[in-house]
């Protein structure tokens, strides 16, 4: 199952600095691990924002509700979640 996941990043200010480093260097070897696997298909950065768009490939909503809570950063990210298709006028079987 495709899903297009927004993320929006908001560390408080005031937020231990040291603290912050370790969790967003958690966060990317996590994500680099679920990019190997094919879980995280795509990430796009948005400009000027603390912000990403990002395809999942899971097996169930269950699955990505799984995958997104164990982001170091998911206590500080807002989501917006939207499950794709595959749309019939795509000229690639495997959609990526």
């Amino acid at each position: 199952m495709l899903f297009m996941v927004e993320m929006d990043v908001n560390i408080p200010l005031d937020f231990d600095a040291a603290e912050a480093a370790r969790i967003k260097a958690a966060e990317k070897a996590y994500f680099q691990t679920l990019q190997a696997a094919g879980t995280w298909r795509h990430i796009w950065r948005k400009v000027g924002l603390y912000s990403n768009v990002s395809i999942f490939d899971v097996e169930s909503n269950a699955a990505l509700h799984d995958t997104l809570m164990a982001l170091p950063l998911y206590p500080f990210m807002t989501m917006t979640i939207t499950p794709l298709c595959r749309h019939p006028s795509s000229i690639h079987e495997d959609d990526r």
